[in-house]
């Protein structure tokens, strides 16, 4: 128990602030107790009972903006580092965690990308006694815990476990296969596939158009993530960008080699959406920022920039204001654009009947349901990029829909 003086700070709240501001309501307090009492695998089975990527969350979660950033603890000193508690207990129980693959007596389900709601669904109905099958575009399931979150963020030996487990349970993984243009919803429904869920998460990357986006020197984060290896950098590069992709980004590249790694963006350091931590390890890492700064054209020997401020409109609301006349050409080797991403449209594109919104994200009911009968969907698909947490909770929800929809149908 490498964490008990931490625990025993614990206040145990009768209304614990930590919970409520857990998207999947860990029930925190109830586990503090048990890992006091030394029930270590009583606590790690009612986490994975609540959450089955529960040692997943506990290691890349947002913790500044849930349960650490919400401890009263944290109001006059240090907060509960629950994350770790819940690490070193979530660690012990997957170890331990051996599945049966029970008698498949129920419909087939398939389940479409085999990200983090993609697997949390998977977990849930084949316990259940489903026949399920996750169709992935990549060579291995994982998503954006693979593809997406740096290895030395989340080792891919951990999806790898996952995986395992899921092929203990009899779901049958059928990788490099790309749902859409030859295999369609339709083909699916008609090979007696009762439910589908559509889990594909945000693959395309958000353009920035503007000049010089298609040089040999410019890359979108998102691609780059998932093979850092196959890229040659250069020795200074730029990333543009402020939320949690881009520090990932950045790390990586310096991480891999990279003498001088740049974060560049339009506004202050108090507005970027990555979490202060992602921040300060960055800097840890060697990365520099430079802020009030807007890109205006890529170049294969730098970025033309525009240097802007904030400003901030009657209700409140900061918009940035490029400066006119004041712009500065910064050399660089490479160029990384890091501002958001996008669903992509292979589904989409051969269903008609399937519903999305002018951004091409899938249009569902509080329960997963899409437009189209028997087809389920949620995650970054449905809402853009949000945390693995937000997604396994949706994802909970959706199970339960399908197993309705099964039963009803």
């Amino acid at each position: 128990m490498l964490f008990l003086d931490e625990a025993e700070r614990c206040l145990l709240c009768k209304v614990p602030r930590c919970k409520q501001n857990c998207p999947i309501n860990t029930p925190i307090p109830e586990i503090i107790s048990l890992y006091r009492n030394g029930e270590i695998e009583k606590a790690g089975e009612v986490l994975f009972q609540n959450n089955p990527l529960s040692l997943v969350c506990s290691i890349v979660c947002p913790h500044e903006n849930q349960c650490k950033g919400n401890c009263v603890r944290g109001l006059k000193g240090e907060p509960i580092r629950f994350h770790d508690i819940e690490t070193e207990i979530s660690e012990d129980y997957f170890k331990k965690l051996h599945f049966e693959n029970t008698p498949k007596d129920k419909d087939k389900i398939a389940i479409i990308g085999g990200g983090p709601a993609g697997i949390t669904i998977a977990l849930i109905l084949a316990r259940k006694g489903f026949k399920v099958t996750i169709f992935d575009a990549n060579p291995k399931i994982g998503g954006v815990l693979r593809y997406g979150i740096p290895e030395y963020r989340l080792t891919n030996k951990l999806i790898d476990d996952i995986e395992n487990k899921l092929l203990q349970l009899g779901v049958t993984i059928r990788p490099n296969t790309l749902i859409g243009p030859i295999i369609t919803l339709d083909k699916l429904l008609s090979d007696g596939y009762k439910s589908i869920f559509i889990g594909t998460g945000v693959w395309n990357p958000q353009p920035l158009n503007i000049k010089g986006e298609t040089l040999g020197t410019t890359h979108y984060a998102i691609d780059y993530l998932k093979s850092p290896e196959v890229y040659n950098l250069g020795n200074k590069v730029v990333v543009i960008g402020a939320g949690n992709v881009a520090m990932d980004a950045a790390r990586t590249a310096k991480r891999s080699g990279v003498k001088e790694v740049y974060v560049i963006y339009r506004k202050s350091e108090a507005d970027m959406s990555a979490t202060r931590e992602e921040i300060k390890e960055a800097r840890e890492d060697g990365v520099i920022f430079k802020f009030f700064r807007a890109p205006l054209e890529i170049t294969e020997d730098g970025i033309k920039l525009a240097y802007t401020e904030n400003v901030i409109d009657e209700n409140g609301r900061v918009s940035t204001k490029i400066l006119e006349g004041q712009e500065e050409f910064f050399p660089c080797t490479s160029t990384i654009i890091a501002v958001s991403q996008l669903p992509k449209t292979n589904i989409v594109s051969t269903s008609a009947d399937l519903q999305t919104n002018n951004r091409g994200f899938v249009i569902i009911d509080e329960k997963g349901t899409t437009s189209k009968k028997g087809v389920f969907s949620s995650g970054d698909v449905v809402t853009g990029g949000k945390t693995v947490v937000e997604a396994v909770a949706k994802a909970k929800i959706v199970a339960d829909a399908m197993e309705e929809y099964c039963l009803n149908n």
